[in-house]
């Protein structure tokens, strides 16, 4: 399936043929809207005229008294720019009579079929988090590391003394702006002596949460729906919103897991006949084809590299066959390597100084066993296969467990979400 969801720009298809028109014996519009289906373009519709003339000047009309069996035809497909291009090879000989165009067209809104698996009318309070950790802005930033690595919190709201929320505070505040060294998941890899002293060195900072947190927030009301929250989560690219009341007080907070969990455990009902072509019903239809991946044999320095480039804290580790065998995170690579070795690599993933050398690979770095999936598993499934084994990607292998793909929590959010294609954010690989 074609996927116009990741992109704006797109070309418009135009075929006009006459009614009488054939092909090998058949209504030639029927022949290109099958041939249209079967190449898997995103959808096309066939238009027929009240009237008309073309190039030989008969006017043919649809009123009564001048009835007429060959009136003209418009055919509309609108695709990516090479799915377009690609059909054409396929039309441009079937059109013996007629006129073909192409055009650029904008995507401002590009909705799919979908299970309907997402309750979008429910409220957020139904769903959402109620107890919630907060902290107020003048609270110095070493208390606020020590609470995040207690209660292995990546995000904390601030709230002023009346409970309303003025900030959101992330561990990738502290990292850019408070001078912490590494992520929370990484940070909770470390031995305690590490941790101790990374505390100790925060406490010569004068820094509080209200110098390094994010602010204004997103957020939505708990009178809002789940529908509205999960399309300005995906609009915005967050894993998490504060939810607040009229008055703006916090509420609780709402996460991609609190969604995708209400998901899993409501009904889903199953269609009776195969859905049309460009419903969205299985992994397949949702997956990211671009996998960041090494191969078992692969250093350290490669696999920093690999890293960087791909803008991922995760990647699928393949065996000389091919095969999926595992997944390696930087929090995995900090973890297993040598102690006296983890300044340098936490050096070498925040991109200071050179990759350092190693004789690990990522066979011995790697968490075995990656969360896999045919490419037709139904996206009801994949939800709950992941909320069952607390993964936050599924790697999509075909039958000789060779990676097809990726799906991750925000790819499912974005299948079961309707939103604005103007505010769509680039995807995310997290």
């Amino acid at each position: 399936m074609p996927d116009l969801s990741l992109q704006k720009e797109a070309k418009r298809l135009r075929i006009y043929i006459d009614e009488s028109d054939r092909w090998r014996g058949k209504p030639l519009d029927a022949e290109l809207l099958e041939v249209l289906r079967a190449r898997g373009m995103a959808g096309a519709t066939v238009f027929r005229g009240t009237a008309g003339f073309g190039a030989h000047s008969r006017i043919r009309t649809a009123q009564i008294e001048v009835l007429s069996i060959d009136l003209p035809i418009v055919i509309e497909v609108i695709d990516t720019p090479e799915n377009i291009q690609s059909i054409l090879e396929i039309v441009y000989p079937m059109v013996r009579e007629g006129l073909i165009t192409v055009e650029d067209v904008q995507i401002v809104k590009y909705t799919h079929r979908f299970l309907n698996l997402l309750p979008a009318d429910r409220l957020v309070t139904e769903v959402m988090t109620t107890k919630v950790i907060a902290l107020q802005p003048d609270v110095p930033v070493q208390q606020a590391w020590r609470k995040m690595l207690e209660h292995q919190l990546k995000v904390i709201p601030v709230v002023d003394r009346a409970g309303k929320v003025v900030g959101i505070l992330t561990d990738e505040d502290l990292l850019e702006r408070a001078g912490i060294q590494e992520r929370l998941s990484i940070a909770i890899r470390m031995d305690a002596a590490e941790i101790s002293q990374e505390l100790r060195s925060l406490e010569e900072s004068n820094l509080t949460i209200a110098d390094v947190m994010t602010t204004p927030v997103v957020t939505v009301k708990d009178t809002d729906t789940l529908g509205v929250a999960t399309s300005l989560m995906v609009k915005s690219a967050l894993k998490r919103l504060p939810v607040t009341d009229k008055n703006g007080k916090l509420m609780g907070m709402l996460s991609r897991s609190d969604i995708l969990r209400h998901v899993a455990n409501s009904p889903v009902p199953i269609p009776a006949s195969p859905l049309p072509t460009g419903a969205i019903r299985t992994v397949a239809d949702v997956m990211s084809k671009n996998i960041p991946m090494v191969s078992q044999e692969d250093g350290l320095a490669t696999i920093i590299e690999k890293f960087s480039l791909t803008d991922s804290h995760r990647l699928i580790v393949v065996d000389l066959e091919g095969k999926a065998i595992g997944l390696i995170s930087d929090s995995d690579v900090v973890a297993r390597v040598q102690p006296a070795k983890r300044r340098s690599i936490l050096d070498a993933l925040r991109q200071i100084g050179k990759p350092p050398a190693g004789k690990e690979t990522a066979l011995d770095l790697m968490s075995p066993g990656p969360l896999t999936a045919p490419p037709s598993m139904p996206v009801s499934d994949a939800i709950k296969l992941m909320l069952t084994d607390t993964r936050k990607w599924i790697t999509v292998v075909d039958e000789q467990g060779k990676p097809l793909g990726l799906v991750d929590r925000q790819r499912i959010l974005e299948a079961i979400a309707v939103f604005d294609q103007n505010d769509r954010p680039a995807p995310n690989p997290e």
